[in-house]
């Protein structure tokens, strides 16, 4: 599950042409694994709750992410983001926490490049709504301008989600 919409999609080292460059693919959800981990600081066991996967497959995920990342800029590759395994919160093609369509390939759902799940959303979950404890069931009201994961729970302490 992927609770953000990734709107940047491609980089590449500067002065140089884009097809003169190998290239290096993350996909959406490996994306989703940096985002968690590293600017959301959530811990990996409540990242992996966040995306509704085991936490040694976001392990891994992470990893494979951190290996392509330094390949590309060590060796000066493009990274382009597109594809992987992940649905959008609404499973119904509602997009980030199930608030309006999102744009794109299957509406948030289905088939990326190669064959793997994935698909391209855009839009945002917007000021109203509620956050919930994944852990404990406890919901409070979303504060615009907080993300939900940035917020802990008050009964048991653990990072919220977007309901």
């Amino acid at each position: 599950m992927v609770n953000f919409d990734h709107n940047v999609r491609h980089f590449k080292p500067s002065g140089t042409c884009l097809k003169d460059l190998e290239e290096v693919n993350i996909t959406i959800d490996e994306l989703e694994t940096l985002r968690l981990s590293y600017l959301e600081k959530m811990k990996q066991d409540s990242a992996a709750q966040t995306m509704e996967i085991h936490q040694s497959t976001f392990q891994r995920t992470l990893q494979r992410t951190l290996q392509k990342i330094a390949d590309a800029l060590v060796h000066g590759k493009s990274i382009r983001v597109e594809g992987g395994d992940y649905t959008m919160p609404g499973k119904d093609g509602t997009g980030p926490m199930g608030q309006g369509p999102v744009g794109g390939q299957n509406q948030g759902q289905g088939r990326g490049q190669r064959g793997f799940r994935g698909g391209k959303g855009a839009g945002t979950a917007g000021p109203g709504g509620e956050c919930k404890c994944p852990s404990c069931g406890y919901e409070q009201a979303h504060q615009p301008g907080v993300p939900c994961a940035q917020m802990t729970c008050p009964e048991c302490g653990k990072p919220m989600i977007r309901k």
